[in-house]
């Protein structure tokens, strides 16, 4: 058993809360959540229902620069944990609040794990991959996705009894989300029940340059299909800024909506267009058409026939009519896990912990002993989950 509050959860983003829910429920008495505030824009920092920890205060660090966020999160936990220290710590993936949480765990000699471990774009332009490979590093227990992901750890002379193979949460919670059809009716209007595309973008490489942005725009007013955009705050912002009226390109747009609204959207919408990682793999999970605009994914397992990956925006629109003659693949299988990871992750801590989570840095645990120095990346052997899912 784990001891109550033992295992520290950070998280600060939407997506952090949606993949680490599942295994939070898992966890129940024993988790502590700690919110980061990188998302602090109220469309965005909706906490799905049992995820929360009674008492834990947030950080607040959101609308700040990156090595900001990083510098005041670490710091912040670090001071937190030096008075009540936990046993363990989670993050996931490969936000600023991920990065800040496992340099402190480090700090702190504290065993860190990371959820979806191994992702990899080969994209130096990415602050997220320098943010995960760091991660990496740094873990105790690398929680890999897929097997893809488990050989990019062992490609960076990361030991493989740090890595086991877990699927992603994202199936899971996909999967038990009751869809919010009633929300989904009246964002869309007189769209519902027609073809439409349900386009997302945020990253600064879309929304930064002006003549960027505005050519994305101008591409999806030129697809065959009527376009609904959820305003990231980043992106509602610089259009703002720019001055670019969405009405006259013809351009539906609506706030963030919650997570059970957003996934019947997405079912409804006969084609997807985004540059969100959590998108690639959602729509491999529900079977809708994707178009992904980035010069470069950490998830190329996802690429196929109905996934497409373009960095140039003129090639929306025909992409778009390409995937709209292609028939709906709905429940077909994922790349991404038989929506089992959480459970997965949930017994992996308990074995890194050796069932004792009180123990201090060092001390020996029963076998199989998982890590002789929390919080240095030390090793543990392999762990029978590494054989679970080796197909996934």
């Amino acid at each position: 058993m784990l001891a109550p509050r033992s295992i520290a959860v950070v998280l600060g983003t939407r997506p952090e809360h949606i993949k680490l829910a599942p295994l939070i429920r898992l966890l129940g008495p024993a988790a502590r959540v700690i919110h980061s505030g990188q998302h602090y824009d109220p469309a965005m920092t909706g906490v799905l229902p049992g995820t929360a920890t009674v008492g834990e205060e947030p950080l607040w660090i959101g609308g700040q620069h990156r090595g900001i966020q990083i510098g005041a999160a670490t710091a912040q936990l670090a001071d937190r944990w030096r008075d009540d220290r936990p046993s363990a710590v989670v993050v996931q993936g490969d936000t600023n609040t991920a990065l800040a949480g496992a340099l402190a765990a480090n700090s702190c000699r504290v065993c860190l794990v990371h959820v979806e471990a191994g992702l990899r774009s080969g994209d130096r332009d990415m602050p997220e991959e320098h943010n995960r490979i760091l991660i990496d590093h740094l873990s105790d227990l690398c929680c890999a996705p897929t097997s893809g992901n488990a050989a990019n750890l062992r490609a960076e002379s990361i030991p493989g009894h740090r890595i086991t193979i877990t699927g992603n949460p994202v199936v899971e919670a996909v999967r038990h989300t009751s869809r919010d059809h009633q929300a989904a009716e009246v964002i869309l209007g007189d769209l519902a029940g027609t073809d439409f595309a349900l386009a997302t973008f945020h990253r600064p490489e879309n929304t930064d340059p002006p003549a960027r942005l505005a050519a994305v725009l101008h591409a999806l007013a030129s697809t065959a299909l009527p376009v609904l955009i959820p305003l990231h705050p980043r992106t509602r912002r610089r259009i703002r800024e720019l001055g670019l009226n969405l009405g006259r390109l013809g351009i539906r747009t609506c706030d963030p909506p919650p997570y059970p609204a957003f996934l019947a959207l997405m079912e409804r919408a006969r084609v997807l267009i985004s540059d969100s990682g959590g998108i690639q793999e959602e729509a491999t999970i529900i079977g809708r058409p994707l178009i992904v605009l980035r010069k470069s994914t950490e998830r190329p397992e996802a690429l196929g026939a109905l996934v497409r990956i373009t960095p140039s925006p003129a090639d929306l629109p025909g992409l778009t009519a390409d995937l709209i003659t292609m028939p709906a693949a709905r429940h077909t299988a994922t790349p991404f896990g038989d929506g089992l990871a959480s459970q997965r992750i949930s017994r992996a801590i308990t074995t890194l912990l050796g069932e004792h989570p009180g123990s201090p840095p060092g001390s020996p645990s029963p076998a199989p002993q998982v890590s002789a120095q929390p919080g240095r990346g030390a090793g543990n052997p392999q762990h029978p989950l590494d054989e679970a899912i080796s197909g996934v």
